[in-house]
């Protein structure tokens, strides 16, 4: 670790000794420094490569050069090292961007579509923080799996400041079931204060990222989400899954607005159960989509089934669309 003046703590314990009694020799700074004399030689060797120290004087002794000078050298020194660093870094990210791009069409499923898949979520994460630093407009977001863990919502934190600070409109659409969960409210009140839009909905299909209508991120599991995920570029895709987040984003419930508006025979929780039930989902499948437990859900169905008097999920769907609780048409 350097020292104050960015030199090693030893050199600069030395150069400080020199300026502070010039006329002390070797064998005066070891022993006011407490060092062996090859380690004082050693710094001034180091000195005088840094053109710190002006060589020897005739009487033997070396000098240092004075304090203004010294900092215009250390200072010319470290922008020299920094531009150096940064035409390094250019380099590497050039390569790095080759290389992804080079990877991309070997993991291409179908290049004339756009369509990539990532396999873990080693793989989901190098992606997402590429895309979190090139989106420049919009950042849209179906986040299932109901109420958010506490390490998931401090380590988003930052990443969303840094977007909404770049002026980037974010939308995130919730699960319904958040609104049971207070710190998870708590975080999507905090997202709107920061700038943020937010609202929730009964179910969600999948777990999707789109950065800027121009390339969306899709998980290749709704159940295991961390397991492989797909990268959509093909601008037919997207045109699909963008119209898919407007439709869910119009249809959800703003995070101040009740999230069950009163429904003549139906909660909304309930109308969106029975959808699934008609969609022959089981109770695991219906809890993935709603965020919630097996339990839950299970109660959930049950309740649905009594209420419209019906002994099958096929004929709650048949009831449901004939008291108008449902489209006859699917959405």
């Amino acid at each position: 670790m350097g020292g104050q003046l960015g030199l090693d703590p030893l050199v600069e314990a030395v150069y400080r000794a020199m300026l502070d009694k010039p006329d002390d020799g070797v064998a005066e700074l070891a022993a006011r420094l407490d060092l062996p004399e090859t380690e004082v030689r050693a710094a001034l060797n180091s000195l005088t490569e840094l053109t710190l120290v002006r060589g020897v004087h005739e009487d033997g002794q070396a000098r240092a050069v004075s304090p203004l000078l010294g900092m215009q050298i250390l200072l010319a020194r470290q922008e020299a090292e920094m531009a150096a660093h940064q035409e390094r870094l250019a380099a590497t990210r050039a390569a790095a961007a080759q290389l992804i791009v080079d990877y991309s069409e070997l993991q291409s499923l179908a290049p004339g579509l756009g369509l990539q898949y990532l396999e873990g979520i080693d793989a989901i994460r190098d992606h997402l923080e590429i895309f979190h630093e090139q989106v420049r407009e919009e950042f849209l977001t179906f986040a299932p799996g109901g109420p958010q863990t506490p390490a998931n919502m401090e380590a988003s934190r930052p990443l969303n400041l840094r977007l909404l600070g770049r002026g980037v409109r974010m939308r995130t659409v919730y699960l319904d079931s958040i609104r049971r969960d207070a710190a998870s409210m708590a975080h999507a009140a905090w997202l709107e204060e920061s700038g943020a839009s937010v609202r929730t909905v009964p179910a969600l299909p999948n777990r999707m990222i789109v950065f800027d209508r121009r390339v969306a991120l899709v998980a290749a599991s709704a159940e295991q989400t961390g397991s492989g995920a797909y990268v959509v570029s093909g601008p037919g895709l997207l045109v699909m899954l963008t119209s898919l987040f407007d439709r869910v984003w119009e249809d959800a419930a703003p995070l101040g607005a009740a999230p069950n508006p009163p429904v003549e025979g139906l909660s909304r929780a309930q109308q969106e159960a029975v959808r699934l039930m008609g969609q022959g989902r089981t109770d695991e499948s219906i809890a993935s989509s709603m965020g919630v437990s097996v339990r839950t859900a299970r109660r959930l169905t049950n309740t649905v089934l009594a209420q419209l008097e019906a002994r099958s999920r096929f004929q709650a769907g048949v009831h449901a669309v004939q008291r108008g609780y449902l489209p006859l048409e699917p959405q």
